[in-house]
């Protein structure tokens, strides 16, 4: 028995190290910083050739193309015609709450319970995750972590990818909260279409029932400063009152037309996330402003009889009608890094290059909540960018430098240092 416990006390050492980073996060820079002889894609305004971008105290300061501006004591730093780009933005991840599939000890994105809106992703994020590092290697550096399971799971938080602990990598520690819309219009296998009907609606009953008890439970509080408050209420004050945005899971036509609807009615600011078959609904979605997180390009189509390319060219049919969407990546947790193929292909069936760009930086920012500090390269703005040496979206380009508000970033990985140490062995030996 008790070689029993050794070894299984070994094992769950053994996964939780899979998840243990030895990088550093990057210090704070000195000074103001000068980035000269490059070619400067704001994303929301031309490239600038010849470019040049200046920086300090993690905010952008000055941008420009031509002679470059005299500034005391800036550190100058000559790209030579390398491309510098905003940091890319994954608008759906389980990053940091989940390392390894086949460890379960690494799993941290599943609270217990169907109504957990007071669970916060964010004070759950492993900042040691190797995921962490092989995900920003591809010039990802902003990502929207959503956690799973139950009706209402808890709390969206976007992050940045490099700090020490959860407070380093917090941009907004609770970005909205997250609703799994139950299935309304396809029978699951083995049932019929009534019975899976009278379950989406008992189900919808029930969420109802719990939020019209958030409200009843909060206005009392309001009204009676005696009462104790609850934290599951107290979490959902916000989203309640329109303040803070819901973020639905839906992926079929009939689930995105009845979520639009039915948050609507309650006064609610959606966003959905999934979106398959958000074409079919588009002129509701114009219609009420909901923005479409379309998770993933890379998937087969959601039945045999629709054409194989039709997820491809989903984001450009989205956009030929008008409605709001960025691109987030399918491949979770740990192909993350694979968002700008995501964005590429969509580029191959329909979208312009410029608009794939703008899927997976300032579209996704502002959908996320965080345009006005992230996504573009705009003087006022965080200085979070890659270098690189050409367009991201190409699969031979490479990420050679991140910065992120202003610090700049190890992009070293497991990947590079195994690559590295081989080399050594059977290349340079």
């Amino acid at each position: 028995m008790i070689r029993i416990m050794s070894l299984l006390t070994l094992a769950l050492l053994s996964a939780t190290a899979l998840g243990q980073s030895r990088q550093i996060p990057a210090s704070d820079t000195e000074g103001p910083v000068l980035l000269i002889n490059a070619t400067i894609h704001p994303v929301t305004a031309e490239p600038l050739e010849s470019g040049w971008m200046a920086f300090e105290n993690g905010r952008i300061t000055l941008i420009g193309r031509g002679d470059r501006p005299s500034i005391d004591g800036a550190e100058i730093i000559d790209l030579e015609g390398r491309h510098v780009y905003p940091g890319l933005v994954a608008a759906d991840s389980i990053l940091g709450l989940v390392e390894t599939g086949m460890a379960e000890v690494t799993h941290d994105h599943d609270e217990q319970g169907s109504f957990t809106p007071e669970a916060r992703a964010v004070v759950a994020l492993n900042p040691d995750s190797d995921l962490i590092p092989v995900t920003r290697a591809s010039g990802i550096l902003t990502a929207l972590v959503v956690p799973d399971g139950g009706r209402l799971p808890g709390q969206a938080a976007v992050i940045h990818l490099d700090g020490w602990d959860w407070e380093d990598l917090a941009v907004t520690p609770s970005a909205a909260i997250v609703i799994e819309w139950p299935s309304m219009d396809r029978p699951s296998f083995g049932t019929r279409a009534s019975d899976d009907g009278k379950a989406a609606t008992k189900q919808l009953d029930t969420l109802n029932d719990y939020l019209d008890e958030a409200e009843a439970y909060l206005a009392a509080c309001d009204a009676d400063n005696t009462l104790t408050p609850d934290s599951r209420a107290e979490s959902l004050r916000p989203a309640l009152a329109g303040e803070q945005p819901v973020l639905i899971k839906a992926s079929t036509a009939g689930q995105i037309a009845t979520a639009v609807a039915w948050a609507k009615m309650r006064g609610l600011d959606p966003i959905i996330l999934g979106g398959e078959e958000a074409d079919e609904v588009a002129s509701l979605l114009v219609e009420e402003d909901v923005p479409v997180i379309v998770r993933g390009v890379h998937r087969y189509p959601r039945s045999r009889s629709r054409n194989p390319d039709e997820p491809h060219a989903l984001p450009a049919r989205l956009r030929d009608k008008g409605v709001r969407f960025c691109i987030a990546p399918r491949d979770r947790p740990a192909h993350l890094r694979n968002l700008p193929h995501h964005a590429a292909t969509a580029v191959a069936n329909g979208l312009t290059p410029k608009e794939g760009l703008r899927a997976i930086t300032i579209d996704a920012a502002e959908i996320i909540g965080v345009g006005e500090t992230l996504g573009s390269l705009e003087p006022g703005k965080s200085a979070t960018f890659i270098v690189t040496t050409g367009d991201p979206l190409q699969i031979r380009t490479e990420v050679e430098q991140a910065w992120i508000d202003g610090r700049p970033i190890d992009l070293s990985t497991r990947h590079t240092q195994l690559r590295d140490k081989y080399r050594r062995k059977y290349v340079e030996g």
